[in-house]
């Protein structure tokens, strides 16, 4: 089940970005006292209780500015509210109820999504709890004070978010169809290589960068199997500026890449790996998806013998960190090696859900430190006792050793070249978890 998504809206400067960080339990977004400084959808992982969900931190809505960066974090804001299951409305306590939140909760309203109304910087509920009730009249719900700075509050505030998730029925029936996520950035050819697999017109496609407003499942029979494609959604195009239209597909890929078992990303050939599709690339990974790289427009490269290679080995120095990715060089426009992209999720699933024989795993680490000596400090050798298989989806692995510290992040990138090297897992990502034990126990 994909996880919930959560967004924080509200008008510039009410507190997002703290209240962000405080549940996210780190620094990510920038916190300064000068509205419009959260100028990109920024995201992050967070757990209350027995919920898993994906928060997302929005830039302030303006509802009638026509200044061209908060019309752009308004447009922003937007994609924002259509992903999101649950949105939490920030408001300010010390500025006292705005005509822009009024416009910012007439926006709400039209989304039809659960919505929290939270009123922040209430730093004594005894005292501060009188100026709480004029955001009723807001007529959105039930205030919840809170304190982001102080981090007051939160219990009541997450109770309300995650009383809106959905439970999982224990009855339902899973579909274990494979799901693949086609992501990438605006105008590069998503959904129509969609349409290409499918084999007829399905998704709109047009040349004007970022047409898919929302994210579209087509199920379709290949070979006699079922796949699901979701085609992740960009944003009509109202911006002239390239560079900020780019930035909001970061949220919608989150949100594609959560439903998925195998993720598409798809390169340009003619512009390379820019710093968008990094980031997008990074998602997957980060989820343990398995990742396919489709570089397209490969008919628009003027190319000798030496041109796949040289292309394929950027693209591995760009994306270092997920060196494992299978990479295809196609054409959706001519059908170039098209045929070899079911091929391809068919194996990057099985490699996603192969499980390993303890004993087998063990005789492959055996090997390998046999090869190559564990790690010392100060006269302290690492000790591996045993690896045993967890999890598939990504294939997760538990070292067992002497003392967690003496295992350094080299060594674990060692014994995961061994096991690629002994049992492929092309495509996918590997997970290891480092446990300490007793030599007795």
């Amino acid at each position: 089940m994909a996880r919930p998504v959560v967004a924080i809206v509200g008008r510039p400067n009410v507190g997002k970005s703290t209240l962000f960080n405080a549940l996210a339990g780190e620094r990510i977004s920038i916190v300064k006292d000068t509205p419009g400084v959260t100028r990109d959808r920024i995201y992050a992982d967070v757990s209350w209780l027995n919920y898993d969900f994906t928060m997302i931190d929005t830039g302030g809505i303006e509802p009638d500015s026509k200044d061209i960066i908060l019309s752009q974090m308004r447009e922003q804001a937007q994609i924002a509210i259509d992903t999101a299951d649950v949105i939490i409305f920030l408001v300010d306590v010390k500025q006292g109820l705005q005509d822009s939140d009024s416009k910012v909760a007439d926006m709400l309203r039209r989304s039809h999504k659960p919505v929290i109304l939270v009123v922040n910087k209430v730093d004594s509920f005894e005292r501060d709890m009188a100026d709480v009730y004029e955001f009723y009249n807001l007529g959105i719900g039930d205030p919840i004070p809170v304190s982001a700075s102080s981090r007051l509050g939160f219990g009541d505030m997450l109770d309300k978010v995650v009383e809106y998730f959905p439970e999982p029925s224990e009855n339902e029936e899973e579909d274990d169809t494979p799901r693949i996520a086609v992501i990438g950035k605006p105008n590069v050819g998503k959904s129509s290589l969609i349409n290409k697999l499918c084999g007829e017109e399905r998704v709109i496609v047009s040349d004007i960068a970022g047409t898919t407003r929302d994210a579209v499942d087509t199920r379709v029979r290949y070979n006699h199997k079922d796949y699901i494609f979701i085609d992740t959604a960009g944003l009509r195009r109202k911006s002239k500026i390239k560079e900020d239209l780019e930035r909001y597909s970061i949220v919608r890929a989150v949100a594609s890449v959560e439903k998925a078992d195998v993720v598409i990303i798809m390169i340009d050939a003619t512009e390379g790996v820019t710093e968008q599709d990094a980031k997008i690339a990074g998602i997957a990974h980060e989820r343990g998806k398995g990742i396919i790289i489709c570089v397209n427009k490969w008919d628009a490269i003027e190319k000798n013998d030496k041109t796949m290679k040289e292309h394929e080995t950027k693209i591995r120095q760009i994306l270092s960190f997920m060196p494992y990715a299978s990479i295809l060089f196609i054409s959706v426009k001519s059908g170039q090696r098209l045929g070899k992209i079911y091929e391809t999720i068919d194996a990057v699933i099985e490699n996603n859900s192969m499980r390993i024989a303890t004993g087998v795993l063990n005789e492959i680490v055996t090997e390998a430190v046999a090869l190559q000596q564990p790690p010392t400090d100060k006269g302290k050798r690492l000790k591996i006792f045993y690896t045993t298989q967890v999890a598939v989806k990504p294939p997760t692995f538990v070292i067992f050793v002497n003392e967690k510290y003496l295992m350094h992040f080299s060594y674990v990138r060692y014994l995961e070249n061994r096991i690629r090297d002994a049992f492929g897992f092309e495509g996918t990502s590997l997970k290891f978890i480092i446990r300490e034990r007793k030599e007795n126990e």
